[in-house]
């Protein structure tokens, strides 16, 4: 792969700076960054849990009730995009504090006087979404500090800070029922400044980092418009879409289709959410091996396979149970791997631009497919067509990377 500069973020460029870079700091550094998007990933998913509840107590409507988890989730995929270019500008050393103490400050309005009206718990919510742009500082942090041989890898490990929605799936039901409304934002608020200020004292940008020129708005533009960025964005709206629509609508799905508890459809999505983001590092260790393109054109054509397989509605179990399981494990690894992907193929000063589009796309990605396998059940009784609409999608990504995104990769090492 071409290391030339602006072939992928900046590698120590003098002997002094490769010496300092020792494996043990670029673990620390991936452990910080890994903490920090985890923590503010927890803070940006406080909302979601405490949906019904606030139905209840506040009278809102189904509409409502999507809105107030919605408005999070929107604000903190769009807001990668800024956030993106700013680390491109400013580096993680600065962005991962600052991030993270202004997430304070809807934190602690929510949980001390935003929760009594739907207005201040949508105002709350907005500005709570600036915690879900925790990602797009940590890929051009993390990927700064590694070898290309070693990016995937990295930024798969980086990955699996998305777990931090499910710290507060697990947390913030059960303290809010023992100890009242304020107390897992209370936590949480506590939890980010510590992180903020352990950043800053800990995390330090990696020796040779490029630094992007021109405005924000130009720099924004210009990525925007770079092949890499379209054809990334593509395919983790598949990928990391798929994704974040199941982790979202599986409760549904089993609950309508096989007729489940509410219980035992959270505990099986919760199971689906584990494996894809522990297969999230593997996609990037193998994209380091076999190549992003062949990762991320395996991976979806699993999801293909599984989506069809799934549209015939088969038993629970064992082969409904099967299919779900092996969608989240390629999900997971096509989530990996797409970054793995952009490690390779981003210009070295905008890597930060480029990953905050990408996880925009993702985040958003993950809208569409509960809104027409709502909408395809409502009409037919049947969630098949949905799955073949997703099966389809999955074969028309996976053709996009074994093409495009192939002979892209290629002529950058001819």
């Amino acid at each position: 792969m071409d290391n030339k500069p602006g072939a992928g973020t900046a590698t120590p460029s003098t002997p002094a700076d490769a010496a300092a870079v020792s494996a043990g700091r670029r673990g620390l550094m991936l452990a910080l960054a890994t903490l920090g998007f985890a923590v503010n990933f927890w803070a940006w998913a406080l909302l979601s849990p405490l949906g019904p509840r606030f139905k209840d107590i506040l009278d809102l409507t189904a509409f409502e009730q999507s809105l107030l988890v919605a408005v999070p989730v929107v604000v903190g995929s769009l807001g990668r995009i800024p956030v993106g270019a700013l680390t491109d500008r400013y580096g993680g050393r600065v962005m991962f504090p600052v991030v993270s103490l202004v997430t304070v400050v809807p934190v602690l309005f929510i949980g001390l006087v935003g929760h009594s009206s739907l207005a201040a718990l949508l105002i709350g919510g907005f500005f709570l979404g600036i915690g879900g742009t925790a990602f797009a500082i940590g890929v051009p942090f993390v990927n700064a500090w590694f070898p290309p041989a070693h990016r995937g890898l990295a930024t798969g490990i980086f990955g699996v800070g998305m777990g931090g929605t499910a710290i507060s799936a697990l947390t913030t039901v059960n303290l809010v029922n023992d100890h009242g409304t304020a107390t897992p934002f209370v936590l949480t608020a506590v939890v980010l400044a510590v992180y903020a200020l352990l950043a800053a004292l800990l995390l330090r940008d990696a020796p040779g980092r490029t630094m992007p020129s021109g405005s924000l708005g130009r720099r924004l533009a210009t990525t925007a418009r770079l092949p890499i960025t379209v054809q990334a964005s593509a395919l983790y709206a598949v990928a990391f879409g798929g994704f974040v629509a199941f982790s979202v609508y599986l409760p549904v799905y089993l609950q309508t289709a096989y007729g489940l508890e509410p219980a035992d459809a959270a505990n099986r999505m919760a199971g689906f959410v584990l494996l894809a983001v522990l297969m999230r590092p593997t996609g990037g260790w193998l994209s380091d091996r076999l190549g992003p393109v062949r990762v991320l054109t395996l991976s979806l054509g699993v999801v293909s396979v599984t989506a069809l397989m799934q549209s015939f509605t088969p038993p629970l179990a064992p082969l409904g149970t099967i299919a779900f399981l092996t969608m989240a494990a390629a999900l997971g690894a096509g989530s990996g791997a797409t970054f793995g992907l952009v490690a390779l193929a981003a210009p070295a000063d905008k890597v930060g631009s480029v990953t905050g589009i990408v996880g925009a796309a993702g985040g958003l990605g993950g809208f569409i497919p509960p809104l027409i396998m709502g909408a395809v059940y409502g009409l037919t009784d049947s969630y098949a067509i949905g799955l073949v609409l997703l099966a389809l999608t999955a074969v028309a990504a996976a053709a996009l990377a074994v093409t495009t995104v192939r002979q892209g990769l290629a002529d950058r090492t001819a």
